[in-house]
């Protein structure tokens, strides 16, 4: 089936990115022309989601080459180096985005002796290589993990690991998404995912678009919806897993893994392989990012906390890979996680 949503748009000349701090009020699509520009779109949450922020900092890359495709080779090659340096500035925790950068430094040096203006061309291929690439692995990673959602299955899922988490389909949304396209009835538990609230805002609108019925809740009604009875599976996507299989997601999924133990409820990760950082042995290595503090002294306008309070805001979480009953990746699921199987996963 097509997706409903379309997270980016690719021009020739901009890239289009649904602005995702105005959902589910507002449908509104921002134009990036350059590399800056898209950096203060990762920045600032226009676009989210791990496969999302890579496939938009390639798009990056090939706007900072087409707006230098003028220039002498060595000028070119100069703003493109800056144009990589503020991208991988733009937000630490999702692997994705430098692995996408250094797809982006391969496809240019592959290119050594090309004009600015041809190598300007190559650069737009290899960004769109990548766009399409995600689609199909978030297809394959639905396809995968369908079979672990039975008939008639209630999903709880935490954030947003749908198709605006991705170039399309999505991860952990995909795989439910699969599930619903094989004819399965299929429910969702939408966790709200304080503090930017990602559940109520994305998850809840994707689910409705699709019309696949959904439940928001608060985070901190899981563990009673649980003990209710009224969760089969729980699927989650990752922004970094380590080599042992650690998985850091939206804070608030290391809770909900040690929840769904607890009450003996299954717990997935679905996410793309190049979400595996296999350069970093356990999840105690990954770079967890702060945000700001209004995000959880208030929302938009509104402020409920009082001024003068401290706030701690990271934005991401670790769970072990012992709480993981299995990773869903393009090549399949990896149950039980560890070193060995991961390590597995990238020698074919």
């Amino acid at each position: 089936m097509s997706n409903s949503v379309e997270t980016m748009r690719w021009t020739g000349d901009a890239l289009e990115l649904i602005d995702q701090r105005l959902l589910p009020s507002k449908l509104v699509y921002q134009s990036c022309g350059d590399a800056r520009e898209v950096a203060s779109a990762i920045r600032d949450m226009v676009v989210r989601g791990a496969p999302a922020i890579g496939c938009a900092a390639a798009f990056g890359i090939a706007l900072e080459a087409l707006r230098r495709k003028d220039n002498r080779r060595a000028d070119f090659e100069a703003g493109l180096e800056r144009g990589f340096e503020v991208l991988a500035a733009s937000r630490p925790t999702a692997v994705n985005l430098f692995w996408a950068l250094d797809r982006m430094r391969e496809a240019l040096a592959a290119a050594p002796g090309l004009d600015p203006r041809q190598a300007a061309e190559s650069l737009v291929e290899a960004a769109l290589l990548l766009y399409r690439a995600d689609i199909a692995t978030n297809r394959a990673i639905g396809r995968a993990g369908a079979v672990l959602i039975r008939n008639g299955a209630s999903v709880m899922t935490h954030c947003n690991a749908g198709a605006l988490a991705t170039a399309g389909h999505g991860t952990a949304l995909g795989v439910i998404r699969s599930a619903r396209d094989q004819g399965k009835r299929i429910s969702v538990i939408a966790n709200e995912t304080r503090p930017y609230l990602q559940g109520a805002r994305l998850t809840a609108w994707e689910m409705v678009q699709e019309r696949i019925p959904v439940t928001l809740i608060t985070d901190n009604m899981a563990g009673h919806v649980m003990r209710m009875g009224k969760v089969d599976v729980v699927i989650v996507g990752a922004d970094r897993i380590a080599a042992n299989g650690d998985v850091a997601n939206k804070i608030g999924t290391f809770s909900l893994a040690v929840l769904a133990s607890r009450h003996g409820i299954p717990f997935y990760v679905a996410a793309p392989l190049s979400t595996i950082d296999i350069a970093i042995a356990d999840g105690s290595a990954i770079p967890i990012e702060e945000r700001s503090a209004s995000e959880v002294t208030g929302y938009g306008d509104i402020r409920w906390a009082p001024e003068g309070v401290s706030v701690f805001n990271p934005a991401f979480d670790v769970t072990p890979a012992e709480l993981v009953g299995g990773i869903v990746t393009e090549k399949g699921i990896v149950t039980r996680p560890d070193a060995g199987k991961i390590r597995d996963l990238f020698k074919t």
